[in-house]
């Protein structure tokens, strides 16, 4: 399993570094424990969290309401909490899988 991915009771978690003001949105690859994704939004009043759980959501293939920020609102390392997803689901989806 990839090292930025964690099951919990709840779901799968997430880490998660956030570049805001990219160029485009997309996954940058991983860095050490994180994956690095790269955000248009500014981090402004939450824009970039909004895009972040907008982009891993539709990355997935799930609905957003499956998608939370559960820490590091004002923080570039955040975790995202993923539900209805196994952790070897979510590393396939993302092409974190071998």
């Amino acid at each position: 399993m990839s090292p930025c991915l964690r099951e919990s009771r709840e779901g799968v978690l997430l880490s998660l570094k956030v570049v805001p003001r990219a160029s485009r949105t997309e996954w940058a690859g991983l860095s050490g424990s994180e994956l690095r994704l790269r955000v248009t939004a500014p981090p402004v009043d939450s824009a970039a969290n909004a895009a972040v759980t907008e982009f891993v959501a539709e990355s997935l293939e799930v609905p957003r309401r499956d998608v939370q920020l559960v820490r590091g609102l004002t923080q570039p390392h955040k975790t995202v909490l993923i539900t209805g997803l196994t952790s070897a689901e979510v590393a396939r989806r993302l092409g974190l899988a071998p």
